[in-house]
């Protein structure tokens, strides 16, 4: 089955030319299916980028599933064009207001990492949301950023500045094979890692049932799960394109930031060469495993969700 997105939103076309299936809105009411619906809460500065590559991973599935696009209520985005958020972002207020429930939330990550938690504008409503994923949200992925805040609401765990910027392309490990989320990993894999700040094996509390999934010996913890909040914190950027880690290191060195070349990224370590993607085959068995995990246990009725019944 394909992505149900709306008709106009710009990731269409990329996604349609990639050969990923995407429905339209007319044709999905015509199929008699409950679609899995998926909110995205977009806090990345490139909206449609982030919009993309989230529907391309999500939409790589056998399942129907409907991407509904959320946005803080009162942060106004810098990069994006005001018709677009009108267009196709609700914000939270809107959502939280309609009793509305999701199958599943992507929390993505946000450019303010080095600032305290509660310093950063959106801090307080961003708290509710994760307050309000359990009882409106079956399952919740949050990314990077997302992925400290949500773990430091929920367990008070601290985020530490790095003398440099975790920036590349590491090796990582697979540490729980049998858990759904890592069904046909392989034992070692490559994730791009873009973050100035860290969350510690040394800081998670013992007796919550967090649990490590990866992890890498160069930039620590990545993907730790949650069942108590039905949550999984992804630390790195497994949804980047080819050129995302590229294009943040030219902005950095035209901007004149003190930034390394990405490592194990650019052939030859040149970074005018065409980098090369080993990562896309995870990211897709990662959200293909996170979205089937969602439909294997989700309630058929929404209603139900967050409730406790099947």
């Amino acid at each position: 089955m394909p992505i149900k997105i709306p008709n106009d939103l710009p990731a269409r076309t990329t996604l349609e030319r990639e050969g990923v299936m995407v429905m339209t809105e007319e044709d999905a009411i015509r199929q008699d299916i409950r679609p899995l619906r998926i909110a995205l809460l977009n806090l990345m500065p490139n909206k449609v980028r982030t919009e993309t590559q989230f529907a391309r991973l999500i939409g790589a599935t056998p399942l129907q599933v409907e991407m509904s696009l959320i946005r803080m209520s009162d942060h106004k985005p810098k990069n994006t064009p005001q018709a677009h958020m009108i267009a196709f972002y609700r914000s939270f207020r809107e959502v939280e207001k309609s009793g509305e429930k999701f199958d599943g939330l992507i929390v993505t990550g946000a450019p303010v990492e080095l600032l305290p938690f509660e310093k950063v504008t959106y801090w307080n409503e961003l708290r509710r949301i994760f307050d309000w994923t359990q009882t409106h949200v079956h399952s919740t992925m949050c990314i990077c950023w997302g992925a400290q805040a949500a773990l430091h609401h929920f367990h008070g765990v601290p985020k530490h500045a790095l003398p440099r910027k975790a920036f590349g392309v590491f090796r990582h490990r697979n540490l729980k094979p049998a858990s759904p989320y890592l069904r046909g990993f392989s034992d070692d894999f490559s994730i791009p890692v873009s973050r100035w700040t860290e969350v510690r094996m040394a800081d998670l509390p013992r007796n919550r049932g967090l649990e490590v999934l990866m992890e890498s010996d160069e930039t620590g913890l990545c993907l730790v799960e949650d069942p108590e909040h039905r949550m999984l914190y992804m630390f790195n950027h497994i949804e980047y394109d080819t050129t995302s880690l590229a294009e943040e290191y030219w902005r950095d060195m035209e901007a004149g930031r003190d930034i390394q070349i990405p490592a194990n990224y650019f052939p030859g370590n040149d970074p005018h060469a065409t980098p090369e993607n080993h990562w896309r085959s995870h990211a897709h068995l990662l959200f293909g495993n996170w979205i089937n995990e969602v439909y294997q246990t989700t309630p058929f009725e929404l209603e139900k969700i967050g409730t406790g019944e099947a």
